[in-house]
């Protein structure tokens, strides 16, 4: 397994890391992408930790906790080896501060984060949104306080803006405060958003993309091609889940997908392979997200590490996926020589 610092910090996460939205299957939404129990979840874990894999990454409303609570089991006596990264901010009860990024729900969700997974410390403790009803100045106090207690290592944000992000980072600047060194991120050859704006200032200011749903919310998997219809066990026939992914043009799809067989022909490689193989070449990404239903899909998605795709492969694929960008975008990357490309 290959290793990369997050972002400005010491720590080294590795290339790969297991996502446990997949563990439980609490509720329509999450029983889409998976039911696994603590069993399977025991042994996703060790599977992982044999390939080197040590970063497992949660979220409090992940099947209503029930992922962080499979998680802890999971890895019980085996803390010392891991690194946990799990997230807060949106709802976890009826109350009016049950929400958020103030001090109230954050205290709250993270002693409770820290009581699911039976553990004393989060290594990275991500907020899953931005929060635009509380000062920053508040959010980062509170987790600066944690930090200094222990519970927690690093932070960082998650799906915030670029100005979000900044705005957070100048805070912490300004008074001393835990900066944030990791952001969890949308980012795949179907949706490379990403690149306009918080990538050129996670390189500037040292902040590492930790990147969720790099298969483009199922897309990637090579089981979607022109007329073949979605796979019975396809997420994306959940409404509830396809209408709260990211959009994508079928024709689009369809294109990116040609060249990536393209490049499965001289490479031996699968489409997902192939597709986080170029996840892991670009610029600020520290770690790539990968989840599994079972055994056999981890087993392949750890196929992505080891090899690298050529120089001509990334630039067919980078060519098929680009879209015009939006303003200022367009406007600056006419003007390269003073707005130079993220590289």
């Amino acid at each position: 397994m290959e290793y990369n610092l997050l972002g400005g910090s010491g720590l080294k996460v590795p290339a790969l890391s297991l996502g446990t939205g997949t563990f439980g299957g609490g509720g329509d939404f999450f029983k889409a992408f998976g039911t696994v129990d603590v069993e399977e979840a025991k042994r996703l874990v060790s599977i992982c930790l044999d390939s080197g894999i040590n970063l497992f990454d949660s979220a409090d409303i992940y099947s209503g906790g029930m992922a962080e609570e499979i998680l802890g089991k999971a890895i019980h006596g085996k803390r010392d080896k891991i690194l946990i990264s799990t997230k807060g901010t949106f709802r976890t009860g009826e109350g009016p501060n049950e929400v958020g990024s103030s001090r109230i729900h954050l205290t709250e969700a993270i002693h409770a984060s820290l009581r699911r997974l039976g553990t004393d410390y989060i290594d990275i403790y991500q907020l899953h949104g931005f929060d635009a009803l509380t000062p920053v100045e508040e959010t980062l106090r509170v987790l600066d306080d944690f930090v200094r207690a222990g519970k927690i290592r690093y932070i960082g944000g998650s799906n915030f803006s670029g100005w979000h992000l900044m705005k957070s980072l100048a805070a912490s600047e300004k008074l001393g405060l835990t900066r944030y060194v990791a952001h969890q991120t949308y980012y795949s050859l179907v949706g490379r958003d990403y690149e306009y704006d918080l990538m050129p200032l996670g390189l500037d200011q040292n902040v590492g993309a930790i990147v969720w749903s790099p298969l483009g919310w199922g897309r990637l998997t090579g089981k979607i091609r022109r007329g073949t219809g979605l796979p019975e066990t396809s997420r994306l026939k959940t409404g509830i889940v396809a209408d709260g992914g990211p959009p994508v043009e079928e024709e689009f799809l369809f294109k990116i997908i040609d060249v990536i067989d393209q490049i499965a022909l001289e490479t031996g490689k699968t489409v997902a392979q192939i597709a986080l193989n170029w996840l892991l070449q670009r610029p600020t990404v520290s770690s790539v997200i990968i989840g599994a239903r079972n055994e056999e899909q981890l087993v392949q998605n750890l196929g992505a590490v080891g090899w690298n795709l050529t120089k001509d492969q990334v630039a067919k694929l980078d060519a098929v996926s680009a879209k015009t960008p939006i303003y200022p975008n367009w406007h600056q990357r006419q003007f390269t020589e003073r707005n130079p490309l993220p590289v």
